[in-house]
């Protein structure tokens, strides 16, 4: 089977690093695939498959053509690539419409993001949940600081984890940084799923995480971390007592490992 992947992502974030532990799992599969993304973006720097410049969909053929984030499907639906299936990671309502009818099979990360499918008109048989995996790491020494993602995406919840005055270091390399985190702060306004809870688990980090969109499935409260509300009082509260509810880091990846 030949797939071809699009992907219009300039950084490497959670979404891109799905994009290419599936095509490493395809390739061992023996899939044919090829990229179509932007050529410098670091995504086409990693793959081992052939990459095409993502304006060049018109003219590919193949037999899935597999949109991984919203411009992607926009092109998709316009160049008419078929059968197409179309990853949809973010939890907010869908706005453009006319082309949700284009696409033969959604991808939702998570149940929240399903239900805003169901809103927007498209047909149960047409969504698929499938939650985001992540790589095993090596466990964490947890002997330095609480963490949380940069962003200046005004949705995340950068200027909230800044006002609440808790003492938390913004990484920009959450893999690296994660090898020694006591805790990750994920405060968000909106969130389809969040892989970098995952990670966090993966690596035995306690996760701090607001009650949003698909968090809520992966991390179950007092369990496999702790679900705040997005205040002040909130974020303080659970950062001052995420030592006396996860000592050990034991609980924190008993959900990914169970997937």
């Amino acid at each position: 089977m030949k797939i071809i992947h699009l992907d219009s992502g300039r950084e490497m974030r959670g979404g891109q690093w799905q994009v290419l532990q599936l095509i490493e799992a395809l390739a061992v599969a023996g899939h044919e695939q090829v990229l179509l993304a932007r050529v410098e973006a670091p995504l086409a720097r990693q793959v081992k498959i052939p990459v095409r410049s993502f304006t060049s969909a018109w003219k590919e053929r193949g037999d899935v053509f597999h949109a991984h984030d919203a411009r992607s499907h926009s092109l998709a639906a316009l160049t008419l690539r078929r059968p197409l299936v179309v990853a949809r990671r973010v939890a907010f309502p869908v706005k453009n419409a006319w082309k949700y009818r284009l696409a033969d099979c959604y991808i939702a990360v998570s149940e929240a993001v399903a239900e805003e499918l169901r809103r927007a008109g498209v047909a149960e048989g047409r969504i698929r949940v499938v939650y985001d995996g992540v790589a095993e790491m090596p466990r964490s020494t947890r002997t330095g600081p609480v963490i949380a993602v940069a962003s200046d995406d005004p949705m995340k919840g950068s200027a909230l984890i800044r006002e609440s005055g808790v003492e938390c270091t913004f990484t920009s390399d959450l893999r690296r940084d994660l090898a020694t985190a006591s805790a990750l702060l994920y405060i968000t306004h909106q969130e389809g799923l969040g892989s970098a809870a995952l990670l966090a688990m993966a690596a035995g980090v306690p996760v701090i995480a607001s009650r949003v969109g698909g968090l809520p499935e992966i991390v179950k409260d007092g369990e496999t971390g702790v679900l705040v509300e997005n205040t002040v009082a909130a974020i303080r509260g659970a950062v001052a007592g995420e030592g006396k509810w996860c000592g050990s880091g034991s609980c924190c990846d008993t959900w990914w490992r169970r997937r």
